[in-house]
């Protein structure tokens, strides 16, 4: 996690702009999952919002 960990930024504030980026991302891909690249936007978007919220929780400021 600690080497993960540098990939991602060091204020809540900050943090939350990657972490809404992300789902509005994800949210896009689920508009179009019919299609395959729909899917996979869908599916790197979501995995990438579960890391950050991750994340996320560990800030203390």
């Amino acid at each position: 996690m600690h080497r993960l960990a540098r990939f991602y930024v060091k204020n809540r504030r900050d943090g939350s702009r990657l972490l809404s980026t992300a789902l509005v991302i994800c949210a896009a891909g689920l508009i179009r999952i019919d299609q395959p690249i729909g899917q996979a936007v869908a599916l790197g978007a979501g995995l990438i919002s579960a890391y950050w919220w991750h994340c996320y929780r560990q800030l203390q400021q």
